[in-house]
């Protein structure tokens, strides 16, 4: 059962600066709460939120939780946190966002993506359509959609299109109408220690669709999770599978992305266009059409609004050129999700040289997805492999970016022992033309920030 917050109340969040709580403050800041909030250092998001109005402390401590009716806290958060510990002494409601989300939804039409990968792209497509379709949606995305400059919104239509997050099972407090499954493959180790328990943390959440799940039939996982839940209607889109009943066929590459047909059954319907690069991007957009679609949007708009969507914050990201050098900045971090960016660089960009630059993420992941980190790298020329960010982990003995590097079968892998040797690295190495893309879940942006920063002071 969902929580319900006091209407009008004054919720304290613990890590209000990161993507997932910043979003849900802004939601809550325009339906007349009172924000305020905690985190370590400050962000764009927490100047944006003091903007709107939120009170914001930079650093923890017990006092910032005065006069809070509850606390909302970021997954990274340990019970004894200062702020938690402070709340639960005073009798202070504390909750995750899967205690909640489902509250700040009621009344609306939801619209979830869930997946390992292209969660935020997706839903950010589809919120993209319903905008310049006119239909006003609500939305929580996990980065910035590029036609707000926001990551969340409240408007006036029925739907609430929102990113549906796995970890730490965010999305079983969703209750949707409509599901789009991208994929479902094992991801956050420290989370879901064996594939069997992502797989059934997906099916709890598929048996929460109130609905339809818009699952793609060319990823095994989410087809498997369409084939296990039979007591809600499933439909699917694909590019290769036979089990697709929306396509993409004649797909061929556009002026910045893809262009290709879309057929329902046997019935051709149109032609669509992208402007963002990656034939992974040819499968979200089915989806999105398929679920937009459901939703009662025409083909024929949700192909033409898609033509302007330019993307998210950190996806595929353009942060700058200089000399015929191209720096993209990307949040892929898996190994699928490594090859999709990278095959997507080698398309935009060819005759370039490119240069993979990669910043681990985690050691439990780097340590359970070993083997197929050092086959994600095909497509890059040159490869440049960062020390891991450990986010909320401690190191874990033998794993490390440098005995992995030694692991890779690529010709030209090195280890840069931080971010500042990268950096000085490729300032010394890259030969123009060339596309550098700086794959992170962490602070490695910093690497693609100080190579143009220095080349262009000559």
């Amino acid at each position: 059962m969902a929580a319900a917050l006091p209407q009008g109340g004054h919720i304290h969040f613990v890590g209000i600066g990161g993507v997932g709580l910043s979003a849900i403050a802004r939601i809550l800041i325009a339906q007349g709460f009172r924000v305020s909030g905690s985190d370590r250092s400050e962000s764009v998001y927490t100047a944006a939120l003091a903007q709107e109005g939120a009170t914001i402390y930079i650093g923890h401590a017990a006092e910032n939780i005065n006069g809070a009716d509850a606390l909302i806290i970021t997954s990274a958060v340990n019970v004894d946190h200062v702020e938690v510990a402070a709340a639960r002494q005073v009798g202070i409601p504390v909750y995750k966002r899967s205690d909640i989300i489902a509250s700040i939804m009621t009344g609306k039409q939801v619209i979830a993506v869930a997946g390992t990968h292209g969660k935020t792209t997706t839903t950010a497509m589809i919120a993209h359509i319903l905008i310049k379709t006119g239909r006003d949606p609500s939305y929580i995305i996990g980065g910035t959609l590029t036609t707000t400059g926001q990551n969340s919104g409240v408007g006036t239509g029925s739907a609430f299109v929102i990113e549906a997050d796995e970890y730490d099972n965010m999305f079983h407090g969703l209750r949707p109408n409509i599901a789009v499954v991208t994929n479902v493959e094992w991801d956050h180790p420290d989370f879901f220690p064996t594939e069997g328990d992502l797989f059934r943390s997906f099916s709890h959440f598929a048996g929460l669709i109130n609905g339809v799940m818009v699952a793609c039939a060319d990823d095994a996982g989410a087809l498997r999770l369409g084939e296990t839940i039979n007591d809600i209607e499933n439909t699917y889109y694909g590019i290769n599978s036979p089990a697709a009943q929306l396509k993409a066929l004649e797909i061929r590459r556009g002026v910045s992305g893809y262009r290709f047909a879309v057929q329902e059954g046997q019935t051709p319907l149109g032609e669509v266009e992208l402007a963002i690069p990656g034939r992974h991007n040819v499968l979200n957009a089915l989806g999105v059409l398929r679920a937009v679609m459901i939703y009662g949007v025409p083909f024929e708009d949700a192909a033409q609004a898609l033509e302007s969507f330019a993307g998210t914050g950190r996806r595929f990201d353009l942060r700058g050129e200089v000399n015929d050098v191209t720096v993209i900045d990307d949040y892929a971090h898996h190994p699928t999700a490594i090859r999709a960016t990278l095959e997507a660089a080698r398309g935009r960009f060819p005759g370039h040289h490119v240069w993979a630059v990669w910043q681990p993420h985690t050691y439990s992941r780097t340590q359970a997805l070993w083997d197929a980190y050092t086959t994600a790298f095909t497509d890059a020329d040159h490869v440049v492999v960062t020390p891991i960010y450990a986010a909320r982990e401690q190191a874990v003995e033998g794993v490390t970016a440098e005995r992995l590097v030694s692991a890779m079968s690529h010709k030209d892998a090195v280890y840069a022992p931080s971010l500042d040797a990268a950096a000085e690295l490729l300032l010394a190495q890259v030969e123009s033309p060339a596309v550098i893309v700086i794959m992170s879940a962490g602070d490695a942006p910093k690497i693609g920030e100080q190579y143009l920063f220095k080349k262009a002071m000559g």
